[in-house]
């Protein structure tokens, strides 16, 4: 019974700090827009990116062994 002295504290103070970093995270705009991640990964960009020489991808059956 005597570990609670020392449980309950604890379970309190990690308790206020999920509290705090909650609250952070509202006001730093974390919540702001949880629609556009989602529509970001959905959707590709119109425009494709050009591939520069030095880009070559360099995989195993690409190595010079």
């Amino acid at each position: 019974m005597t570990v609670l002295i020392y449980l309950i504290p604890i379970a309190l103070l990690l308790g206020l700090a999920a509290l705090v970093a909650f609250l952070w995270a509202l006001k730093s705009g974390q919540y702001e827009d949880m629609d556009g991640a989602a529509n970001r990964i959905l959707f590709t960009d119109e425009t494709p990116v050009e591939k520069k020489s030095g880009d070559e991808k360099v995989g195993p059956e690409h190595k010079d062994s």
